[in-house]
């Protein structure tokens, strides 16, 4: 693998500190739901989640997060949380997804992907459930169904 490009500075090919990705992401646990916010012990939504453990290990996130309202892929029709997650991640295969690996989910059949979760362990995952807090779950069969798309944060 080459070397990675974040915000303008380069990060070393290396492993990808998944113990470390599920550790911060356990941090979060009991935060509050609330949408588009990304701040742990105050609030946070999916992918505000996602955006904090990145902040925490990272530093600087890799794009912009724009406005967006909670029925947003359904207005559009795009796999815009995909594309994004293109642009700084890298997409694996579901069935090869791992501990610190994201998956993201659908939440009705042929929407596109709106949800984004972070594997702990086999079979679990830490995400923040709307209207509710972060929490770690397992992967029950409900979640199982919507997987849409997988990807890994990039190596340190």
């Amino acid at each position: 693998m080459a070397d990675l490009a974040i915000k303008g500075r380069v990060v070393m090919n290396s492993e990808i500190p998944r113990e470390r990705i599920i550790a911060q992401a356990r941090l979060w646990i009991n935060t509050p739901y609330q949408h588009q916010m990304s701040r742990r012990g105050a609030g946070c939504d999916c992918l505000g989640l996602v955006r904090g453990v990145w902040r925490e290990i990272y530093g600087e996130e890799p794009l912009p997060v724009p406005a967006y309202t909670p029925n947003w892929s359904e207005q559009s029709g795009e796999e815009t949380l995909r594309d994004a997650a293109r642009k700084c991640l890298t997409q694996i295969e579901i069935k090869d997804a791992q501990a610190g690996d994201l998956l993201l989910f659908r939440m009705a059949e042929n929407s596109p992907a709106k949800h984004i979760a972070i594997i702990s362990a086999p079979r679990r995952m830490i995400h923040a459930y709307w209207g509710r807090c972060v929490i770690e779950t397992l992967q029950v069969p409900y979640w199982q169904g919507r997987r849409a798309y997988a990807f890994s944060y990039p190596p340190l």
